[in-house]
């Protein structure tokens, strides 16, 4: 069985459980950070802060998907009879199932998801309150930002909708970032993004594909400017 294990909850533990049931020994891959973040997007905790229980051996920097060299490792070095998942879809970027070639050559077993909880939900959660907390406070000054720039020599942003965060996002957010050493990220609010879908049919279309003729370029200062 391998997985993320990011924020360890109750539902890692039930699926580790079940998982033991099956089998006389567990052996469990920890998916490495590239991997989660190429996937998924990043990690809370790095794999070498992930707790586990009901293991009897861990494979570290395990890839995100079942490829056919690590499968015959599996079962060559390990000897392992099964690779295990839960029953929600493990899907990579391109929309391929990344448990594939072991369903196709009928070594997967899949055990029931603990529905009601997930480590994406958790850290939803957690920046919920933050964002609640700061909206209460007034954190997140002019002064603390004024601060922070002042110790750099190129600030960059980019902004953008953000919706259902994917690898995509991640990508763009890193390429950026490269491009000073001080990252803004501005998110467009429901209204920005309801009144984009109305008018263009796709907000983040609207911005990658370019404008048609007669529609109003909303990057068209910054571009003026030559700072796009």
């Amino acid at each position: 069985m391998d997985g993320c294990f990011d924020l360890m909850h109750y539902g890692h533990a039930n699926a580790l459980r079940q998982a033991k049931l099956l089998g006389d020994q567990l052996i469990v891959g920890v998916v490495s950070d590239e991997e989660i973040v190429a996937n998924k997007g990043p990690p809370v905790l790095s794999m070498e802060e992930s707790g586990l229980k009901w293991v009897d051996e861990v494979i570290p920097n395990a890839p995100y998907e079942i490829t056919e060299d690590f499968m015959n490792s599996l079962f060559n070095k390990y000897n392992i009879d099964y690779i295990i998942h839960g029953d929600d879809p493990c899907l990579l970027p391109d929309g391929t199932d990344a448990y594939a070639l072991a369903k196709k050559v009928g070594r997967y077993k899949q055990i029931k998801r603990t529905e009601g909880v997930s480590s994406t939900d958790i850290v939803g959660r957690i920046l919920l309150t933050f964002k609640q907390k700061d909206h209460e406070t007034g954190a997140g000054s002019c002064d603390e930002l004024k601060s922070s720039f002042a110790r750099c020599s190129c600030v960059v942003y980019i902004d953008g909708a953000f919706d259902l965060f994917h690898a995509g996002h991640v990508e763009i957010l890193r390429s950026a970032r490269q491009l000073g050493d001080f990252l803004l990220v501005g998110i467009h609010d429901d209204q920005a993004i309801s009144h984009y879908w109305r008018t263009m049919g796709s907000f983040e279309g609207y911005v990658a594909e370019g404008n048609s003729a007669g529609e109003v370029d909303p990057y068209a200062v910054p571009k003026s400017m030559g700072i796009f």
